[in-house]
């Protein structure tokens, strides 16, 4: 009786002791993680003044005023920010009247341009070609493996050159044009169609138009499948609908014996540039899409045999809805990296933001500025990508979960 009740009573002082000794330990914690934020801040403040100092040595003033100034200098393409008669904000083309700060923001416009573009279409290709590693098809199959080594195996730089040099600048002269599909192919650059307005403010258009990107939403984030299949029919009735009755119309180019006129243009530039990060970024990813298949269970595939279904519809309905819940987190890296790598846009001329930084420092001297600007506008659109793929990763997870 006595051990016990001395084992009773050791058991409840270290009961009594447990909340103290949590305590003692949050407080720890917080110290030590307080006292690594204030050194840090430490280690910044000092950065900054040493570079302070660095620059009053050299003469040199540390100021964003510049953005303020007229650029002087013109953009070949890309639009830009600015207040219409002086109250609503619009999308211009970029002129040398407009401030360096409008300037930053056509650099930012092209490279999100060019990312969006890229992201869409190297994850089409890239899934297709990672599917295609693993085809029962000799030819796809082994096509696949050489592309993919291919590219992944050569520098994206001696690609994007030979993508402009030896691709884009050998399309047909304007005046002896391709056409394909509505789309105009040329040395100038490609001209595609594109949807006009023609239905003014009247109710019917607006709201016809009203119900199709209602139903779009409705395709893109309704979690009940009928629904969703409901929206898609909508979106494919209210579609033929507007163009039916002329709401909504179809600008076409037309080239002409020196330039194309109508639809909506890309320059060989963009075209270059975008058609090297997508095929550069379509290996990678085609690699991710294959490592995730080859790790689902194989037994899967028999199972799927066993109840009749074909291969493609396999891959369709089991296989791929289950690789994309796994691969969000590689595609959102892929991504960031296909963003930071649109830089190289320089060597062909294409006016992304780093070359428009490029010109504003050799034309201001504000090069310490302009850096700063452009690494955090690479930070502002990493953080939203990562935020992007995030949320579908969780919706993606919770609607798995749900069925």
């Amino acid at each position: 009786m006595t051990v016990q009740t001395q084992a009773s009573v050791a058991g409840n002082v270290a009961d009594d002791d447990l909340p103290a000794r949590r305590r003692r330990n949050r407080i720890r914690y917080n110290a030590t993680q307080s006292a690594i934020v204030a050194a840090a801040i430490v280690l910044v403040v000092l950065f900054a003044f040493a570079v302070k100092e660095g620059l009053a040595r050299h003469g040199i003033r540390f100021s964003f005023s510049f953005l303020w100034d007229a650029a002087g200098f013109d953009i070949s393409e890309g639009k830009t920010v600015a207040l219409e008669d002086g109250v609503w904000p619009s999308l211009l083309n970029f002129t040398s009247d407009h401030l360096i700060a409008q300037a930053f923001v056509t650099g930012i416009f092209n490279t999100i341009k060019v990312a969006v573009l890229a992201i869409l279409l190297s994850t089409v290709l890239g899934t297709l070609l990672g599917v295609g590693r693993l085809s029962t098809n000799w030819v796809v199959r082994n096509l696949s493996f050489w592309c993919v080594e291919f590219v992944r195996n050569t520098p994206l730089l001696i690609q994007l050159v030979f993508w402009y040099f030896a691709v884009v600048l050998h399309f047909p002269p304007i005046a002896a044009a391709a056409k394909v599909y509505g789309v105009v192919i040329s040395q100038q650059g490609l001209y595609f169609p594109v949807p006009t307005w023609q239905g003014g403010d009247s109710v019917l258009a607006i709201g016809t138009a009203t119900a199709f990107w209602v139903a779009i939403l409705g395709v893109l984030f309704d979690r009940n499948g009928t629904v969703r299949w409901i929206c898609a029919g909508a979106v494919l009735l209210l579609g033929a609908m507007m163009f039916a009755t002329g709401i909504v119309g179809l600008d076409l180019p037309v080239a002409s014996k020196f330039q194309a006129r109508g639809g909506t243009s890309m320059s060989p530039e963009m075209a270059a540039l975008l058609l090297a990060i997508v095929v550069n970024s379509a290996s990678y990813i085609a690699e991710i899409v294959r490592g995730a298949i080859d790790a689902l269970p194989k037994g899967q595939w028999e199972a799927a045999a066993s109840l009749g279904l074909t291969r493609r519809d396999t891959v369709n309905d089991i296989i791929l809805p289950q690789v994309f819940r796994v691969v969000l987190p590689s595609f959102g890296n892929q991504y960031i990296s296909l963003t930071k790598n649109t830089a190289l846009g320089i060597a062909i001329g294409y006016p992304e933001l780093f070359n428009i930084y490029g010109t504003i420092a050799n034309q201001t001297g504000h090069s310490l500025e302009g850096i700063v600007i452009v690494m955090a506008s690479y930070l502002i659109l990493s953080w939203a990508i990562s935020a992007a793929v995030g949320w579908a990763d969780r919706r993606m997870t919770r609607h798995g979960a749900s069925r």
